[in-house]
Formats: C-alpha cells, sequence, structure tokens
C-alpha cells in the first residue's frame, strides 16, 4: 500500500511561481504514473499532467503546457508540480495520485490520493 503526502501549498501573488511536493510511502515498487489534479469550488477535478514514476516521461494536459512543469526524484520518493505565471483561477486545491496502468497518462485509474493542499492566488 502506497500512502501520498502533499506540501508546498500556500497564497502566491498573481504572477508568481510555486512548487508543490508529492511525498510516497510504502511500497512504491508497482508505481507506473503519477498525476497532479485540481479542483477549484464548485467545479470539477481536473487533470494537470502525469509523470512516468521510472521512465520520467511526461504528459500534460493541453491547456496547461508551459505553465506547470512536473518532475521526479525517485531516491527522495518524490514527485513535484512546478507552477510558474499563476493566475487567481489557478487557486483550488491540488492533489497527486497514483496509478499503476497506462490509462493513467490520461487522467484516467488513479488509485491511491494525496489528501490535497491548498494555493490560492491573489493579488
Amino acid at each position: 500500500q502506497v500512502q501520498l503526502v502533499e506540501s508546498g501549498g500556500g497564497f502566491v501573488r498573481t504572477g508568481g511561481a510555486l512548487t508543490l511536493s508529492c511525498t510516497l510511502s510504502g511500497d512504491t515498487f508497482t508505481t507506473l504514473i503519477m498525476g497532479w489534479f485540481r479542483q477549484a469550488p464548485g467545479k470539477e477535478r481536473e487533470f494537470l499532467g502525469a509523470i512516468g514514476w521510472y521512465s520520467g516521461n511526461t504528459n500534460y494536459a493541453d491547456s496547461l503546457r508551459g505553465h506547470f512543469t512536473l518532475s521526479k526524484d525517485n531516491a527522495k520518493n518524490a514527485v513535484y508540480l512546478q507552477m510558474s505565471g499563476l493566475q487567481p483561477e489557478d487557486s483550488a486545491i491540488y492533489y497527486c495520485a497514483r496509478s499503476e496502468v497506462p490509462a493513467a497518462w490520461h487522467g484516467k485509474s488513479y488509485d491511491t490520493w494525496g489528501q490535497g493542499t491548498q494555493v490560492t492566488v491573489s493579488s
């Protein structure tokens, strides 16, 4: 069983940058893909992108290319979401999630989720 813990959320000024972390613990051996999502109040959960846990390959939601960057550090059992040019509409709870299947490249079939970290963007 794998546990996920996000960190790094907080308040940031419009146009600013923030890096979120997701730390994995437990039996990470079967992890194939790690994904990032967000959910704003009153909105559906949105897939942001995914990174291969071993390959490091990435796939981003088309609307976010160049705005967010995924990375990982297997030695630290962590994945990261670097965000730049943040706007108020980026305010949301951000979640990382884990999957063992290729469907996760497109935001599907995640079996383990973190508790989320709040990001608030304001001027």
